[in-house]
Order: C-alpha cells, then sequence, then structure tokens
C-alpha cells in the first residue's frame, strides 16, 4: 500500500478574493433589482466549484441555496436531471402541495420534471409548458425567500437543461434569484449547447462572467502554507509551481502528498498526484472505487449497493474513500472529490472489469423504469451489447418525447440508427423508415432541419416504400425545407398528392397535405391557386369527417380571400373557421391568428386586438406561448402600435420576446419590434437590434412575400433614418424587382417607405441602380405596383402619401397641396396612427419652402401634437428639429434623416473636417481630393444646411449630432 497523503483539511481559499467580492455583490444587487446570473468559466481544477462552496457558506441563513450537478454520461444524460434536483430540494423545502400552488395554471409543466407533485385536475395541455413552470415556481419562491440557484459542470449539460435555464435566465426578472453556474472553459466542443448560449449570455446586462485564472507564486505559496501549517522552503516551492502550473486542484494534492510519492517529472506527475489518494487505499475499496468510477462523477447511495450487491462492502468502503479524501458525501449519493480524480481512477478499469462494470449499472438501471432509460443505453453501449442498447435507446427516445427533450429524443434516434445493422432484424420492433421519420421529426423539433432533412432523404431512397408512407415522408420534407426558408415545398406537396390518387380516395393524409399545399401558396402570394387547393382540403377533410382538418382548409381559403381583396367573404370564412374548429386547439388557434391579422389589415384594429389577446391566453393555458402564442402576441402589438399604443405594444413585443420563441416565430416579433423602437424614436437601436437578428430575419424571405416585404420595409426605413440612402434603396430593391407578386395588404405601407427613399435620392443626386448596376425607374415600379394595390380597403390613406412624396415640380415632394391631400386621407380610423403627423409635417415643410411660413408653424404644431400623444418620438424629434430651423429664419428641404442632415457619406467627412478649422487645401489633402472638389462639397454642405458660413456649418452639425 502507498504512503498516505496528509489528511484533509480545510484550505483557505486564495486569489479569489476578487471572484468573491463579485459573487457577494451579485447576491446583493439581486435583491433589490432582481434576478441575476454569474457564469464561472475556467479549466479543470482551477477552483470553480470551491470559490461557489466559499460564496454559499457565507450567504445568509435567509437564502435557500438550490443545487444541480450535471454529470458526464457522454451527452446522454437524462433531460432536465440538473434542473429536476434542485427543485425536488425546493418541494422539500416548501412542501409539495405549496410548490404545486405556486406554480399555479403551469404545474402540469412542472410535474413533466417532479410527477410526484399533486395533478391540477384539469385537463393536459398538448405541450406542457416546462420552462414557464419552472420559471414561474422559482419566481414564486423567491418571493418567499432569495434563492440561490447553483448548477456545476455545465459543460456537461444537456439541450434540454439548457432551454429552462436559457428560459429562466431572460424572463425572471423579478424573482428574487441568483443564478450561479459552473464550466469547464477548456472543454467546450463545438456543438455543445452551452457553447451556442455563452454569446447572449455574455450581451445580458443581468450576466457577469468570471473566468478564473491560474495562481501565480505568492497564491501557491500561501496556499501551500495554509494546506501544510509551516512556511514553504523556497526549493519545495519552485517544486510546487513547476508542476502544477499555478491550478488549485493540483497545488492542493501536491502539497498533501508525501514526498516519497511526489514523481521526479511533471508530465508523470499529474497522473501520479491525481492517484496519490487512490493508492494509498486498500484494494477492496479501489475496487469499489473503480466500479463507482463507472457511474460518473456522481453516484446514489442504493445504486450503488445493487451494482455492487454488497451493502456492507460498500459502507465499509465509502467510509475509508472519505476518510482517504477520494469521495465525499453529497445528499444521499456518494461524489468523487472531483472530477479529474474521476477520469484517473476509471482510467484503471481493465477492459473485462469496464464491461462487467457498465453491465451492472445498466441492469440495476433498468428497474427503475422510463426516466433512466438515456442512461442505460448509455451504459449498454459502454457494455458492448448493441441489442439491448438499442432497445433502450428505443425507449430513451420515447420518455425523452413526451418529456419535451427534443435534442436528446433525436440523439437516441440516431444511436438507434446507428445500431441497426448489429440487431437481428425480429428485435427493432419497426421498419427503418419508419424510425428514419421519427428521428427526422425530432431533430426538426430540437432545431435542426439541416439533419432532419438528411435523414427523410434517407428514408426515401429505401425501396418498396407504399404510396402513403412514402407522400408521409415527402411532406415531412417539405415541412422541413420551410422551416430553413429553402425553395422546394410547393413541388414536394404536389408530389406527395400525386402518389395518393384523387377524390375518389379521399384521407385524412390527403386532406392535410392539400392544406399545407394551400397554405404555402398563400405565404407565396399565390393567392388564386391558394383558393383552389383550400376549396379542395376542405372536401376532403369532409369526407373523411375532420372538422379540425376542415378548418384549416375553409381557414386558409378566407385569408387568402381576404389578401384577395374580397374582405367581406374572407372575414366570413374566417368566422366559419372558428366555428369549425370545435375543441381542436391547434385549428381555434390557426383561426385566431388568422382572423386578428386580417381584421389589422383591413383598418380593424381594436377588433384585431382583442381576436389575438383572446388566441394569446388560449395559447398561454395550452402550453404553446412560446409557438403559435408569440405570433398572437405580434398581431395584438401590431395592431397596438397601428392606433398609438406604442407604448403598450412595445411591452407586449418584449414580453413576448423573453418567452426566447423558436427563429420561425421569433422573426415577427422582431420585425415588429424593431418597427416600434424605430418609431419610438431611437433609429440607432433600431440598427443595432436589426445589425444582430439580420440573419433569422432573412431566413424566410426566398418562401414567404410577407417576411420579405415586412423586413424590406422596416431596413429600409431605418436605413434611410439613420442617414444612409443607398443603403435604405438596397433594402427595398428586391421586394419590387421584376419577380414581384402583388400583395396589396403589405405592399402599400412598403411603397410609403419606397417612395420616399426614392424622393430622398433623387434630392441629393443619387443614381439608383439593380443589383447589375443598371439604372432603375422606381417610379415606374412603384406605380406599377400601386396599381396592382390600389382596390385595397385602406388604400386611399397609404396612396395619398405616396403620391405626396412622389409629387411636386422636382418630384421630390414639394408641393404643398399633395401633402394637405395627404394630411386628409390619414384623417380616418383605418389609417395608420404615424401617417397622419408625418403627413403634416411634410405639410410644414413644403408651405415654409414658398415661405408660407405661419401656417407651417400651425402645422407643425398639429404634428408634434398627434405625434405626442401617440408616443411617436421619432415625428416629435423631427418637428423640433424644423422648427429649430425655421426660428432661425431658415428655408428648410424635405424632412431630413434623424440626427442626421441629408449629407453624402464624403460631405460629412468634409463637414468633420471643417468643423476642425480645416479649410480646402487642408482638406484635399487629408482626403486625396483635389481642392476643387473640396470647394465643390463645402459649397453643397452650406447650402443643403442652409448655413451662411462654414462655422455656422459645424455649429449645425454638432447641434443636429446632439439632438
Amino acid at each position: 500500500m502507498m504512503p498516505m497523503p496528509l489528511p484533509l483539511a480545510p484550505s483557505a481559499l486564495v486569489g479569489r478574493d476578487d471572484d468573491l467580492a463579485a459573487l457577494r455583490r451579485a447576491y446583493e444587487r439581486m435583491l433589490v433589482d432582481g434576478t441575476r446570473t454569474v457564469v464561472v468559466g475556467g479549466e479543470a481544477g482551477i477552483g470553480k466549484s470551491r470559490l461557489v462552496a466559499e460564496f454559499v457558506q457565507r450567504l445568509p441563513r435567509e437564502a435557500l441555496v438550490l443545487r444541480g450537478q450535471c454529470v458526464d454520461l457522454d451527452r446522454d444524460a437524462p433531460p432536465y436531471a440538473p434542473i429536476t434536483a434542485p427543485l425536488r430540494e425546493l418541494a422539500r423545502s416548501l412542501g409539495a402541495d405549496e410548490l404545486a400552488a405556486l406554480a399555479g395554471p403551469s404545474i402540469e409543466g412542472l410535474r413533466i420534471l417532479l410527477p410526484e407533485l399533486p395533478a391540477s385536475g384539469e385537463p393536459a395541455a398538448a405541450a406542457p409548458p416546462v420552462l414557464e413552470a419552472v420559471t414561474v415556481a422559482l419566481e414564486a419562491a423567491s418571493r418567499l425567500r432569495p434563492i440561490v440557484l447553483v448548477v456545476e459542470d455545465l459543460h456537461w449539460v444537456d439541450p434540454a437543461t439548457i432551454g429552462v435555464l436559457r428560459f429562466l435566465v431572460r424572463v425572471a426578472t423579478a424573482g428574487r434569484i441568483l443564478v450561479v453556474l459552473t464550466f469547464r472553459s477548456d472543454q467546450l466542443r463545438r456543438g455543445d449547447p452551452l457553447r451556442a448560449w455563452l454569446p447572449e449570455l455574455e450581451r445580458s446586462d443581468r450576466v457577469q462572467r468570471r473566468e478564473l485564472s491560474r495562481l501565480d507564486r505568492h497564491d501557491v505559496e500561501a496556499m501551500v502554507a495554509s494546506l501544510r501549517g509551516a512556511a514553504v522552503a523556497p526549493r519545495d516551492l519552485a517544486l510546487v509551481v513547476e508542476r502544477t502550473e499555478g491550478v488549485p486542484f493540483f497545488v492542493e494534492e501536491f502539497a498533501r502528498a508525501e514526498a516519497s510519492t511526489v514523481p521526479d517529472c511533471y508530465p508523470e506527475s499529474l497522473r501520479d498526484v491525481l492517484l496519490a489518494r487512490y493508492d494509498g487505499l486498500s484494494e477492496p475499496t479501489q475496487k469499489i472505487l473503480r466500479t463507482l468510477s463507472a457511474g460518473g462523477t456522481c453516484v446514489e447511495h442504493d445504486l450503488i449497493t445493487v451494482v455492487h450487491g454488497d451493502a456492507e462492502a460498500v459502507e465499509t468502503a465509502a467510509r475509508e474513500a472519505i476518510a482517504g479524501g477520494v469521495l465525499v458525501v453529497d445528499g444521499s449519493s456518494y461524489s468523487f472529490r472531483h472530477a479529474l480524480v474521476r477520469d484517473a481512477i476509471h482510467d484503471e478499469l481493465l477492459p473485462g472489469e469496464r464491461v462487467r462494470a457498465h453491465t451492472c449499472y445498466a441492469d440495476a438501471l433498468e428497474a427503475r423504469g422510463p426516466a433512466a432509460a438515456s442512461e442505460i443505453s448509455y451504459h449498454w453501449m459502454a457494455a458492448h451489447d448493441s441489442e439491448r442498447a438499442f432497445a433502450a435507446s428505443l425507449r430513451a427516445m420515447a420518455h425523452a418525447r413526451a418529456s419535451f427533450a427534443h435534442a436528446l429524443a433525436a440523439r437516441m434516434g440516431e444511436r438507434a440508427l446507428e445500431l441497426w445493422e448489429q440487431v437481428p432484424a425480429d428485435a427493432h420492433g419497426r421498419d427503418r423508415a419508419d424510425l428514419l421519420g421519427s428521428t427526422a421529426h425530432h431533430f426538426r423539433d430540437a432545431g435542426e432541419s439541416e439533419r432532419a432533412i438528411a435523414l427523410v432523404d434517407e428514408a426515401l431512397a429505401i425501396e418498396g416504400l407504399d404510396a402513403p408512407r412514402r407522400a408521409t415522408l415527402l411532406r415531412d420534407k417539405a415541412s422541413y425545407l420551410a422551416n430553413l426558408g429553402q425553395v422546394g415545398s410547393v413541388a414536394l406537396l404536389r408530389e406527395a398528392l400525386a402518389l395518393l390518387g384523387g377524390p375518389a380516395e379521399p384521407s385524412v393524409l390527403r386532406a392535410r397535405i392539400l392544406g399545407e399545399l394551400a397554405a404555402r401558396l398563400m405565404l407565396e402570394a399565390d393567392l388564386d391557386e391558394a383558393v383552389a387547393v383550400a376549396d379542395l382540403a376542405e372536401v376532403e377533410a369532409e369526407s373523411v369527417g375532420s372538422h379540425g382538418r376542415r378548418s384549416v382548409a375553409v381557414n386558409i381559403r378566407g385569408t387568402a380571400l381576404v389578401e384577395l381583396g374580397r374582405v367581406e367573404e374572407g372575414l366570413a370564412q374566417l368566422e366559419l373557421a372558428g366555428a369549425l374548429a370545435g375543441d381542436d386547439d391547434s385549428a381555434r388557434l390557426r383561426y385566431w391568428l388568422n382572423l386578428s391579422d386580417a381584421l389589422s389589415l383591413v383598418g380593424r384594429f381594436r377588433e384585431a386586438v382583442a381576436a389575438a389577446e383572446e388566441g394569446a391566453e388560449h395559447a398561454r393555458r395550452h402550453g404553446v406561448s412560446r409557438t403559435l402564442g408569440a405570433m398572437l402576441m405580434a398581431n395584438a402589438a401590431d395592431a397596438l402600435a397601428s392606433v398609438g399604443e406604442w407604448r403598450r405594444a412595445e411591452e407586449l413585443l418584449d414580453r413576448a420576446l423573453e418567452l426566447d420563441a423558436p427563429l420561425g416565430f421569433a422573426a415577427h416579433l422582431q420585425r415588429r419590434k424593431l418597427w416600434t423602437v424605430l418609431w419610438r424614436g431611437d433609429p440607432q437601436e433600431a440598427a443595432t437590434l436589426l445589425a444582430r437578428w439580420r440573419q433569422p430575419l432573412s431566413r424566410q424571405l426566398r418562401t414567404e412575400r410577407h417576411s420579405l416585404v415586412g423586413l424590406a420595409k422596416v431596413a429600409g426605413a431605418i436605413a434611410l433614418e439613420t442617414g444612409d440612402v443607398g443603403a435604405a434603396w438596397a433594402e427595398v430593391r428586391d421586394a419590387i424587382g421584376p419577380e414581384h407578386r402583388p400583395l396589396p395588404s403589405a405592399d402599400l405601407l412598403l411603397l410609403v417607405v419606397v417612395a420616399r427613399i426614392v424622393a430622398t435620392a433623387r434630392r441629393e443626386g443619387l443614381a439608383l441602380l439593380d443589383r447589375e448596376g443598371r439604372p432603375v425607374d422606381a417610379d415606374a415600379r412603384v406605380r406599377a405596383i400601386l396599381a396592382t394595390a390600389s382596390a385595397w380597403p385602406t388604400a386611399p390613406a397609404f396612396v395619398a402619401v405616396i403620391e405626396a412624396e412622389l409629387g411636386g415640380a422636382s418630384r421630390t415632394g414639394d408641393d404643398p397641396a399633395a401633402w394637405a391631400a395627404a394630411a386628409a386621407a390619414n384623417e380616418v380610423p383605418t389609417a395608420l396612427v404615424h401617417l397622419l403627423p408625418y403627413s403634416r409635417l411634410r405639410l410644414a415643410e413644403a408651405l415654409a419652402a414658398v415661405g408660407r411660413r405661419e401656417e407651417a408653424e400651425r402645422e407643425a404644431r398639429a404634428a408634434c401634437a398627434v405625434a405626442e400623444n401617440a408616443g411617436l418620438g421619432l415625428l416629435v424629434d423631427a418637428v423640433s428639429r424644423f422648427e429649430r430651423r425655421l426660428g432661425r429664419g431658415e428655408v428648410p428641404g424635405a424632412i431630413a434623416p434623424h440626427g442626421i442632415s441629408p449629407l453624402t457619406d464624403r460631405e460629412r467627412q468634409v463637414l468633420a473636417l471643417v468643423a476642425q478649422g480645416l479649410g480646402n487645401r487642408a482638406i484635399a489633402d487629408e482626403l486625396f481630393i483635389s481642392v476643387k472638389t473640396a470647394s465643390v462639397h463645402v459649397s453643397n454642405i452650406l447650402r443643403k444646411l442652409g448655413a451662411a458660413t462654414r462655422t455656422e456649418a459645424a455649429y449645425l452639425a454638432r447641434e443636429s449630432a446632439g439632438s
């Protein structure tokens, strides 16, 4: 037996004063300002857990500490395990009934994690809201006592747990919760869930990241001295520093070791140091520790007892290992003192010993039911038992699906596919195409539609598939392509229909595919065919007695009819869809979604808000707030903004965005958020958000006409307000290009933005070009699209503004009569609220330009009053700038971009140099241009700003930048 290291004694926390103070400050801020998160990173052995333990030990007694631990099972850990343990501790602390009461309506989501909680008695939702349930419970509990939630080793975290933590950190801002997360920053692999989450965490002002560094020589000396209780000789210190490189765990183990156990050179010393305590234990204890290591870093006492088979031997070994500093007691479990120690001991297992250990774990876990299925699969894989691993993987997939742990379900399905050829055919239990299709579905739900498509393609390549199976796979692929924003869905759905025969052979599958084809055609603005296919879908659904599918078909037909301008007919169809939906939650939600959208598009904004809010509440009760619920909240916000309730609209959008909706649903929220931020008066913030969201917002541009037009409108307006007319044109150019498909409900507001961009470019002498650099007749394009939209019910208000933008002798929007007509046209309840004050401000500018100052002042005041009442900060600022210029006796041109004079990029460079006092020669030298060119730029600047001198121009520029 090897000599034992020095006995364990509490060591001083060295070199971590700043980190400990940061955790204390975060706790104190949480008590005042709501939920805070601290993410502690660092390499293995750097002292993350030691730091957190010290922090927790010093917390006041009122704090309730809940601990969770991620486990290293090669991504096969049971879903939600690191969050289930803290919740179970919370239930013990409060009582199960009290926790259920705190969870309220979301209790069924909590029961997925803690099935022992009392049921609500209400019908179960289709998708119980696990994320919301955890957040609601913790927030409510934190009103009783402040909560410190610690989750360690997040580098091993499963995707389902990341989803819960991500939601909690984003949404639970009002709770008294401090979330402390630790992870090994040197062990993040490509594809790890945490790796994708870290950038988002670092952007939040409620999250602090601490990266622990190695100890310097002074700290190593202090740590060794505290452990040995005596000063350290220089030679010994140099040896410790050299061989541990300042990693605290190695320093501690090295310092405690007997001199005879210290190896001679560093490369071998790490392993020897890690095993020093293990080597000093008896052989029976070492054997049990090796078996224990096969179960992970932390193993329950009951489990290792069953695995080993001798409870007394396990307890004897555990006592010796605890005394020897290898194990610690963690509730009802044994944990290795450090994961590095567990890894070193696990490496001591011989091949046969390893297989026997994992076999025993798998056998023992089989008795625990489906919750342990992914662990069982892991152990059978490690034991090289393919048939049992296959069966366990299928059970784990089913359990993960039931728990909404989509990523784990996909992983288990993929494992079963990998084992397929190694398992006898009579053990498969299903055909390969079915398994491929199911696994693809789970990948789609986990946000990996590319992988889903690859699996469906593999299934489609199997020979001998019957027509319904092939049609189903084609339908699935169409859905996955649409999720990615890739073209091809319509062709795939047509191919699927061709396999199923005609109306003489009705089926639920055919009704579903017809409905989905009609929906895709509607989204791509192929409206007439969408109506025709929806008619077929309704007939098919009625033939097979599916009221839900019939509701969806009628819904799509109604929506397409509204878009075609047959508004009353379309709205009547939508009401019929609502009546047909009955108890079909999906159909009812689609009814509220499309009804609220249609009502808003035709100017019936208050009715739209009511319908959207009713639908959003239904979505919340049925666990789909983050999907269809998010779109309904976006519709409600859109209608609220249209009547001037911008603040309420933005609050609703912020609440919905905090739900962290999947990409396709979040885009609806993001576009509306950008629009509200812009008109609230902060174009720079809007530009920042657009840059952050550009990629997900662009995903559906090729397959959804509303998305293309919506993004073009918002991005073009933002670019114009930040002073970049060329970029503004680039944003809208494709949306009005030759391939344009009429969609009047969306086109009209886009054309308002385009018309202003065109007029602004004309004033500045900026040529408008297509992608190949050829001139574009933008006026002609605008008017061609306008001709297709002029019959829309609310068109007169939009048309008047567009005509005014492009009117006047110079076609730059300088005709007072046109702007007066635009203002009058927008004094109707169906007009968007911002168009009236905008038109009156433009009227004021046009009046001022022709010397009608008093009228201009009156119109500007009227514009400001409406804008202030509606919360339109962008227009309030613009009126303020106009009035200042009018007060100086200047004759303003058209409304300038927010806070920036209507100058070209080069003119702004010249103006900056003018403000520094440089003359034309110096400006020419600075910009590598001729003196004559510099003089022309200065003249243009003076003219555009209405300045008499260079000094006044510099003053106006500074004032504009500060306003």
